[in-house]
């Protein structure tokens, strides 16, 4: 652009600038209404020309533009930076539309400012990815620009519970897994948006997960309503996660279903173990939980179910209990990631009812865990109390959001 303006006593009139602008021969400008009114057209498209090119994004005065057009967008070039929206400004005059388009047919949807001068993206440019521009103005003039971003260095990724189309209890939380670290976590937490078919209220809490890597968990204040039809759209391509982390180049989305309202409470203390549905007890059941005063005492507080995992092969080794047991387990129902279950275990039928002697499991009888294991739900919690226990639940290991007041998780934000 140039930096000097005639003024307004030397400045060419509106017929001889567009002349120059286009740089036609006069014999093409008939001198009729017609050609007056078609000419912001041209005026447009030389300036948007000019900023599909170059490194700066603005139209100048070049040898094929008029003094004074000027158009420009932000981003240009073949390796323009991602991560920022895009934006569309018109020196003089009103935009009347814009459209940016992505190589693989998505639009980018945005607004136009008040004065008519700015268009803005709501969403940021995506790595790696070819825009074509479109503009109008509101006298009629139109053209296109392009750019292509920079390839992401490092892409970040994710895994989402729970899995689409799923039906789940009552307390289970919408649990986000990074690949990578996220050091932006606000602008990640922004990217996220949740919406529920009971205008449930929650609040997003960042935790590192069990297996050391970066997470983000939604919960509401209270157990989810029954019924409740919950989506996630976590609008992530184009976000930068920060230092380690890499971009994302995608967008991820899941929806899922609260099932009925189905609570399991667990005594440490009396040995036993119910399930309530809708508040009523519909099963009571004698059981062995972890032996007290060691690594093999049981967790209380509240743990989410994970996983209904049938028979598996246990092995102590794997939770740190040396060479304590190598079994085939029964109606395995997966309570935290350290390795607490509800199962079957009739070798232990000596102490259902009377004492804790597991290895931090809640053992029952085989007739028991099957009926057990036929009502549960993944997401379904598990109230844990009683004295005998070796500490609470912690929020990374499984979903132990709900061990924390609603005050203390609402902390745990990054848009707090």
């Amino acid at each position: 652009m140039s930096s000097a303006r005639p003024s307004r006593s030397a400045r060419p009139s509106r017929s001889a600038r567009l002349s120059r602008s286009a740089r036609l021969p006069s014999s093409a400008y008939p001198r009729t209404r017609a050609a007056v009114l078609a000419a912001p057209a041209v005026l447009l498209a030389a300036a948007l020309t000019g900023c599909s090119g170059g490194g700066s994004g603005s139209a100048g005065s070049g040898p094929d533009q008029g003094p004074g057009t000027s158009v420009s967008v932000n981003l240009t070039g073949k390796a323009a930076a991602p991560g920022r929206p895009v934006e569309v400004t018109l020196a003089r005059g009103k935009l009347k539309a814009v459209s940016v388009t992505a190589g693989g047919g998505g639009a980018l949807a945005g607004r136009i400012s008040a004065d008519g001068r700015t268009w803005t993206s709501e969403r940021v440019a995506a790595p790696g990815t070819a825009y074509t521009v479109e503009a109008r103005d509101t006298d009629g003039g139109s053209d296109r620009a392009a750019f292509t971003t920079a390839a992401a260095e490092k892409v970040n990724k994710l895994s989402l519970a729970p899995g689409r189309n799923t039906a789940v209890g009552i307390a289970q939380p919408l649990s986000v897994v990074f690949d990578h670290p996220v050091k932006n976590k606000a602008a990640v937490e922004r990217a996220l948006k949740v919406s529920t078919s009971k205008g449930t209220e929650g609040s997003w809490g960042w935790l590192r997960d069990y297996s050391g890597k970066d997470r983000v968990d939604w919960r509401p204040e209270k157990y989810w309503r029954p019924g409740t039809k919950v989506t996630l759209d976590a609008r992530l391509n184009g976000i930068d996660t920060g230092a380690d982390g890499g971009w994302f180049v995608r967008d991820y989305t899941t929806a899922f279903t609260i099932g009925p309202a189905q609570v399991v409470e667990v005594d440490l203390d009396r040995h036993r173990l119910s399930l309530r549905r809708d508040g009523r007890q519909v099963m009571d059941a004698p059981m062995s939980a972890g032996t007290p005063g060691g690594d093999k005492a049981s967790w209380r507080g509240t743990a989410v179910l994970m996983s209904k995992e049938g028979t598996i092969n246990m092995r102590s080794e794997t939770v740190g209990l040396g060479d304590a047991y190598d079994k085939m387990v029964d109606y395995s129902m997966r309570l935290t990631w350290s390795g607490m279950y509800a199962h079957a275990a009739p070798w232990n039928a000596g102490y259902f009812g009377r004492a804790n002697r597991s290895s931090g499991c809640l053992g029952m009888s085989d007739s028991d865990a099957s009926a057990l294991y036929g009502q549960v739900q993944v997401g379904d919690p598990f109230e844990i109390t009683g004295s005998e226990a070796k500490g609470t639940v912690a929020e990374g290991n499984g979903y132990g959001a709900w061990n924390l007041s609603w005050a203390d998780w609402q902390a745990k934000s990054a848009l707090k």
